[in-house]
C-alpha cells in the first residue's frame, strides 16, 4: 500500500490542527450565546481565535495532543499488522514536525519515549468488516480533559445531588454531577460520551466511543435522545462557563449509550472531552492505501473563520507585568484583573514542581513568572521555536505550589483550572497571584513567545523541561489574588448551588 504512510500522517496532522465543522458549529453557537464583556466570553473568543490560527499555520490547536487513539476497520484479508507499523511510523513522523508533542512516557522510569512511540502507545484498536474500504478513526484526547473523566457506581451519593439511584433518574444526576466536577479543569465548553452499564474497563471504552458520534446527531433510542437534550440544557445553567469563568458555556455535546449490565454492576462512565474537540477519520483505498474520503469533514469546502476579528481586542484596562515582580505589584492586583506580562517567563510542570523539592533551581525564581505549560518545540539549527504553548492544569502542582511560593520567590504562577485552599495561603503568605489562562489555545499564546532563551531540565523531556522564554502581551486573568480571594472557590460553590437545585 504505497499511499498508507503518507493517508495516515495527513489524518493525524488534519486531526491536530484542524477542528472538524460539527465542534465549529457548537463552539459559534456557545460564543454567540455567552454574554458580550464577560471572562467566559473572552475566553471563548480567544479559543475561536486560536482555531483559525491553527488551521492558517498548521499548527496544534492545543499543546496537548493526548494519547493518539485509533479506530481502524479492515476488510478481511488486509493484514493489520502492517497498518499498525505504519500508524507508528506516522506518529513517530508527525511528531518530528510539531504536529503532535511527544506524550509517551514510560511509567516505570518516567523517560519520555520522544517520538509518542512505546509500550501500548499510540492506542490501536482493530475490528474486521466486510466492506471494500480501510477506515481509520483517529481522537486526539488530552491529559487536562482525560484526568476528568469518572466514572460511578449505583446507587451512590454525590455531593449537592443526594442518592442516585439504579434508574435514569439516578444515571441524570450522575452526568450532571460529570459536568459540574470538571470545571474549568477541563477546559470547558466540553463534549461528553456516556456510557450506562456494561462493566468498568468496556465502560469507559464504550463512552470514548461515543466521542465519535458528530455533535449535531440524533439518538436513535428515543429515550436516550431525551436524555442528551435535557443534560446539554440542564448542564449550560450551572453558571460553569468557558473555562470555569462562571457564564453559560458548559456543553457542547452529550452522546450516551447504553449497553447490558451484570445483575450486581451498575455503572455510569463518563468520557470528557475538551472544547478543543480533535476527532476525524479517513476511507482508504485496500490496495493502495489512498484517501477516498474524509468522515467530519470535506476538504472541498473552504473552512470558514471563527474569529469576527483578528487577535484580541484589548480595554486600555489591562497591567502590564514585566518581571521581576515584586509583592507590592502583586498586592495592587485583584481578582477580575487582567494582565499582560511583558518579559521573561519560565515554565514548570509536575517534573519540575517535584525536582524543585529536593533541589534548588536552575534559575534564578526570585520576582519569576511560573508558567504551567508543556509546550510542542522544534529545534532549527540551534534555535528552539515554541509551535504551541497553552496552560496546563494547575492542580496538579497543588502539592507543591505554596512551598515553591514560599522558597523561591515566584511572584506569578500562570495556568487554568485554578488551584486549591493551599497555594491560596501560600499566595497571601508571600505576595503572590495565580493568573488563569485559556486552556487549548496553544496557537494564540505560541505567537506572545518572541524568543527562546534557553532550556533547563531537558533530561525530563520537551514536555516537562523548564523552558526560559521571552513573552510580549502575553494576556491571562487574576483568578486568585494575594488577599485570599478566588474566582474558582466562587464559580464552584455558586455551580454547586445550582446543581443542588436541578437535583431537587
Amino acid at each position: 500500500m504505497e499511499f498508507l504512510f503518507n493517508s495516515l500522517l495527513e489524518l493525524i496532522t488534519q486531526t491536530s490542527t484542524n477542528l472538524p465543522p460539527d465542534v465549529r458549529a457548537a463552539m459559534g453557537m456557545a460564543l454567540k450565546n455567552e454574554t458580550p464583556g464577560t471572562q467566559s466570553h473572552q475566553a471563548l473568543s480567544i479559543m475561536a481565535t486560536n482555531i483559525d490560527m491553527a488551521h492558517e499555520d498548521e499548527g496544534p490547536i492545543c499543546q496537548d495532543t493526548g494519547m493518539p487513539t485509533f479506530i481502524v476497520h479492515t476488510p478481511v484479508g488486509v493484514s493489520q499488522v502492517a497498518i499498525a507499523r505504519q500508524i507508528r511510523e506516522a506518529v513517530a513522523e508527525a511528531t518530528r514536525r510539531g504536529k503532535l508533542r511527544p506524550n509517551s512516557v514510560d511509567s516505570l522510569t518516567g523517560k519520555n519515549s520522544g517520538n509518542n512511540l512505546g509500550a501500548e502507545t499510540p492506542v490501536i484498536h482493530f475490528e474486521q468488516w466486510e466492506e471494500d474500504e480501510i477506515e481509520v478513526k483517529l481522537v486526539l484526547k488530552g491529559g487536562g480533559c482525560e484526568n476528568k473523566n469518572i466514572q460511578y457506581s449505583l446507587p451512590c451519593e454525590l455531593d449537592h445531588l443526594g442518592k442516585a439511584g439504579r434508574d435514569l433518574a439516578g444515571v441524570k444526576k450522575c452526568i450532571l454531577h460529570a459536568v459540574w466536577q470538571a470545571q474549568g479543569q477541563g477546559c470547558a465548553p466540553g463534549a461528553i460520551g456516556v456510557c450506562i452499564g456494561s462493566d468498568r474497563a468496556h465502560g469507559y471504552s464504550l463512552a470514548k466511543m461515543q466521542l465519535f458520534r458528530t455533535l449535531d446527531d440524533t439518538n436513535a433510542n428515543p429515550e436516550l435522545a431525551a436524555l442528551e437534550s435535557e443534560i446539554m440544557a440542564e448542564a449550560n445553567t450551572l453558571g460553569i462557563g468557558a473555562m470555569g469563568l462562571g457564564g453559560v458555556a458548559a456543553l457542547i455535546g452529550c452522546k450516551i449509550t447504553a449497553a447490558n449490565r451484570l445483575p450486581a454492576s451498575f455503572f455510569v462512565s463518563v468520557a470528557y472531552d475538551c472544547w478543543a474537540f480533535r476527532r476525524l477519520g479517513i476511507r482508504m483505498d485496500a490496495k493502495s492505501g489512498a484517501i477516498t474520503g474524509w468522515l467530519y469533514r470535506d476538504p472541498s469546502r473552504a473552512v470558514e473563520r471563527m474569529a469576527k476579528e483578528s487577535g484580541f481586542p484589548l480595554s486600555g484596562r489591562e497591567v502590564i507585568l514585566a518581571p521581576p515582580l515584586s509583592a507590592e505589584q502583586m498586592r495592587a492586583l485583584k481578582v477580575g484583573d487582567v494582565v499582560l506580562i511583558r518579559g521573561e517567563m519560565f515554565t514548570g510542570r509536575d517534573a519540575v514542581h517535584a525536582h524543585l523539592m529536593k533541589n534548588a533551581p536552575p534559575v534564578d525564581l526570585n520576582g519569576a513568572v511560573l508558567y504551567h505549560c508543556g509546550p510542542v518545540m522544534l529545534k532549527e539549527g540551534e534555535e528552539w521555536h515554541v509551535k504551541a504553548a497553552g496552560p496546563t492544569t494547575s492542580s496538579r502542582e497543588e502539592p507543591y505550589q505554596a512551598d515553591v511560593l514560599r522558597n523561591y520567590g515566584v511572584k506569578a504562577v500562570v495556568g487554568k483550572g485554578g488551584m486549591g485552599k493551599k497555594t491560596l495561603a501560600g499566595l497571601q503568605e508571600c505576595g503572590a497571584v495565580y493568573l488563569h489562562g485559556v486552556g487549548g489555545a496553544a496557537q494564540f499564546y505560541a505567537r506572545t513567545v518572541k524568543k527562546v532563551l534557553g532550556v533547563h531540565l531537558f533530561e525530563f523531556g520537551v514536555p516537562e523541561a523548564m523552558w526560559h522564554l521571552q513573552g510580549e502581551d502575553f494576556m491571562a486573568i487574576v483568578t486568585m489574588d494575594a488577599h485570599g480571594n478566588s474566582l474558582h472557590a466562587d464559580v464552584e460553590k455558586s455551580t454547586g448551588e445550582a446543581l443542588k437545585r436541578l437535583g431537587a
